[in-house]
C-alpha cells in the first residue's frame, strides 16, 4: 500500500516538472496569435445620391504596418453615384496630411461607380455578398453602366497611422458637396508572416 501511494506520488511530481517546464520555455515567446491582426472593416458615408463604400487606408502588406510622418498612405474605397446627373470628385483632405493627390478619372457617371484605389481591395467586401451573374444577358442588367478607376493619396503626413486607428478625409464633390468619413487601416491583402526572429530561437533552444 506503501508503494503504491509513493508511484501515485512520484507520477505527480513528474506530471507538475513537466507542466512547470513546458510553462518556461514558452514564457516570453510571441505566438502567432500575438502578431495577427483583426480585419477592418471600410468605413461608409453619404452625401446626398453618392455613397462612399469600404473606405480605408491601404494596408501596407508589411509587418511594419504603420504609416511614418512624412509618408504617403493611399486610400481605397468605391464612390457610388445613385442620381441620374454626373457628379465630380473635387478635392481630397485630411487634419493628417499636408495635402491629397488625384489621379485619373474624377467624373462619377450617373448610374455607376469610381473605385479608388486597388479594384480587388475595396470592391471585395462589397462584391461579396452579391451573386455574379450566370449570363451576359444577365451581366448586362445587373452590371453598372460604368465603372470608373482612379487613385487617392494622402500625401505628407504629419502623425503616424497605426491600424486600428481612424483618420478623418473629407471628400469634396462638384454637386453632393463635402463629406468627411472616418478611414481605418484595411486589413492586408495577403497573408503576413510577422513572427519575430528572438520566439524561433526561443523554441530553437527548448
Amino acid at each position: 500500500m506503501r508503494l503504491q501511494k509513493r508511484r501515485v506520488f512520484t507520477s505527480s511530481v513528474v506530471g507538475v516538472g513537466a507542466a512547470l517546464v513546458l510553462a518556461g520555455c514558452g514564457a516570453g515567446q510571441i505566438t502567432q496569435t500575438d502578431t495577427m491582426l483583426p480585419a477592418v472593416n471600410g468605413a461608409l458615408a453619404s452625401a446626398g445620391k453618392i455613397s462612399l463604400r469600404n473606405a480605408g487606408i491601404a494596408n501596407r502588406n508589411d509587418c511594419e504596418q504603420a504609416y511614418t510622418a512624412g509618408s504617403t498612405a493611399p486610400l481605397t474605397l468605391t464612390i457610388a453615384n445613385a442620381g441620374t446627373a454626373d457628379d465630380e470628385l473635387v478635392s481630397v483632405s485630411s487634419p493628417s496630411a499636408a495635402g491629397a493627390n488625384i489621379q485619373g478619372q474624377k467624373a462619377i457617371v450617373a448610374g455607376s461607380t469610381l473605385v479608388v484605389g486597388d479594384a480587388d481591395a475595396a470592391e471585395s467586401a462589397a462584391s461579396s455578398s452579391s451573386s455574379a451573374p450566370t449570363s451576359e444577358a444577365g451581366a448586362a442588367t445587373n452590371a453598372p453602366a460604368k465603372v470608373g478607376h482612379a487613385t487617392v493619396e494622402l500625401q505628407g503626413l504629419n502623425t503616424v497611422i497605426w491600424p486600428g486607428q481612424l483618420t478623418p478625409v473629407t471628400f469634396v464633390f462638384r454637386d453632393a458637396g463635402p463629406v468627411t468619413v472616418q478611414v481605418p487601416v484595411a486589413a492586408p491583402t495577403k497573408e503576413l508572416n510577422c513572427q519575430p526572429a528572438q520566439s524561433e530561437q526561443a523554441e530553437a533552444g527548448h
